[in-house]
């Protein structure tokens, strides 16, 4: 019974996003890029076959979306450099991962993943024929899962992380658990995960290896990007930057800006780049303030105190250029990526309402490298204090920096035991 309303809530998410696409950009790039999926596939993979020669070695890597796939790249990247003549298929559910690395060069195909109907999902492993297949974080799909077992295909999960209030883990969850059951491993976060798992007699196939984005934010900070704009604008004064600022964000931290007495440059990136809405921003600060796109046409930033992003895929590389870091989303829709500014040693600061379902979060709060902020007064009376000390800027620096290195190496553990499988697979 639970497989069926499993199946039939499939086929209503489809209806309701095909209800929905007349006026929601996402519900149609989900529809559109679905249109035609097997068919592209079949002819990339057939062009493949011929130009190799002989049966292609794939590795399907599926993501949720762009955040799942930040966290899958180290892994998929580990593999290729391993497995060199195996070709990667990367999949993805939602349009904010597709439409963003739909040209990645790391994977040899990308397309979005078929609804998880019994058809779609048998289809789909037939035609592709993996020799492994990644799930990154969570996507636990029970009909792809299930087709993957029949076929005594590998299947495994990566940087996963549970929480005890998740389906799995209540009265009403079997059938949840039995998607969790046709896994081949689980490779999680953290201790408590496993010990979760273990409750639902689930720990043979289980092994603890942490986080890969810590992988992924130590490769961004050693292949970081030189930003001359940032460096000229930071003029080695203390920056403080703003990493996916949301209006309630702003709200905060502005106050401070247009008060604090002291030397101080802001970089500000939006969450999302509106013009207006920078604009808006603009004319609430007493400091003068200038747009990226503006500098980069030529206008002179020497007496700008403040500098908004106005253009995408710089943020990682912009940490370098900062002192302080505060991380945007936690008063709204959740905490962003925390640890690309852990990376380089910055004290961390976030909104008091979304953030503790964030394991990193809480990690660098329990060490003192994060401060929760509830408004302004708190903001300035800490942020001033680590201001007006540099020994204690380089304490939490330091503590942030050892916390992060003490966390690299999960894609190198996923990796082992992936050339170990395949190997004995082989034998």
């Amino acid at each position: 019974m639970a497989k069926v309303l499993y199946n039939l809530s499939i086929e209503l998410y489809q209806w309701l996003i095909r209800l929905a696409s007349p006026f929601n950009q996402k519900a149609q790039l989900w529809l559109k890029g679905r249109e035609g999926l097997f068919e592209k596939l079949e002819y990339q993979l057939t062009q493949a076959r011929q130009k190799s020669q002989s049966p292609l070695s794939i590795a399907w890597f599926h993501c949720a979306s762009l955040g799942e796939f930040e966290q899958g790249r180290p892994v998929i990247e580990a593999y290729k450099k391993e497995f060199p003549n195996h070709h990667i298929l990367l999949t993805f559910f939602s349009p904010s991962g597709y439409e963003i690395r739909k040209n990645y060069e790391g994977a040899d195909f990308i397309c979005y993943l078929p609804a998880d109907t019994p058809s779609n999902a048998k289809r789909f492993v037939e035609l592709i024929n993996p020799t492994v297949a990644f799930f990154v974080k969570y996507e636990f799909w029970y009909n792809y899962l299930n087709c993957l077992k029949q076929a005594n295909i590998p299947s495994i999960s990566f940087s996963t992380i549970f929480r005890e209030n998740q389906v799995y883990f209540k009265s009403y969850g079997e059938f949840n658990r039995s998607i969790l059951r046709l896994l081949t491993h689980i490779f999680v976060q953290n201790d408590k995960s496993a010990s979760l798992l273990a409750g639902i007699q689930i720990q043979e196939n289980v092994s603890i290896a942490g986080d890969t984005r810590f992988d992924r934010v130590a490769q961004i900070a050693q292949n970081k990007r030189v930003i001359p704009i940032a460096e000229q604008f930071k003029n080695d004064t203390q920056t403080l930057i703003v990493g996916s600022c949301w209006q309630q964000d702003f709200d905060v931290i502005c106050p401070l800006i247009n008060s604090f007495a002291h030397p101080l440059k802001v970089i500000i990136a939006p969450h999302e780049i509106h013009p207006e809405a920078i604009v808006q921003w603009q004319k609430q600060l007493k400091k003068p303030s200038i747009r990226y796109s503006e500098a980069l046409n030529g206008k002179e930033l020497s007496n700008a105190e403040v500098l908004f992003i106005d253009n995408i895929g710089m943020l990682s590389s912009l940490y370098q250029y900062a002192d302080y870091a505060w991380i945007g989303g936690a008063y709204g829709k959740g905490l962003h990526n925390t640890l690309e500014a852990a990376t380089f040693g910055l004290p961390i600061f976030f909104g008091n309402k979304v953030y503790t379902k964030f394991q990193e979060a809480m990690d660098l709060i329990a060490i003192g490298g994060a401060q929760v902020i509830d408004n302004t007064q708190t903001f300035e009376s800490i942020f001033t204090s680590l201001y007006q000390d540099s020994n204690k800027r380089k304490e939490v620096s330091d503590k942030i920096l050892t916390y992060v290195k003490s966390n690299i190496g999960s894609t190198q553990t996923i990796i082992n035991f992936v050339k170990n499988l395949i190997q004995t697979t082989n034998k």
